[in-house]
């Protein structure tokens, strides 16, 4: 069995420590797209507000996802313009799905 050792600096001293398998194999962590606006919890999408090429100021309302008998509201976390849609009214959607891309108003134009 190959045993994988990570030194690591910490205050003028070094340390060497054992990672385990289950370290080794976990997913890695990903800066997260502001783009992509991602479902943190599962739901049902229960209404859409916007539509495709349609230009949003920060703050409003994107579409409303009902999760633990709640409504939440998506809001844009920047103005910009809805470059795409993946969801519909209705659909059930798991944690971690795309439901909207947007695109920066600067690359609008």
């Amino acid at each position: 069995m190959s045993v994988k050792y990570e030194k690591f600096l910490l205050n003028g001293v070094e340390y060497k420590t054992q990672l385990t398998q289950k370290w080794i194999n976990r997913k890695k962590w990903e800066e997260p797209n502001p783009y992509l606006l991602v479902s943190h919890i599962p739901g049902t999408i229960m209404e859409i507000s916007v539509q495709e090429g349609q230009k949003v100021e920060e703050g409003e309302v994107l579409l409303t996802l009902q999760a633990m008998k709640m409504n939440n509201k998506l809001t844009a976390p920047f103005s910009g313009k809805i470059k795409k849609v993946f969801v519909t009214q209705g659909d059930k959607i798991p944690k971690g799905t795309c439901m909207i891309e947007m695109e920066d108003n600067e690359v609008v134009g």
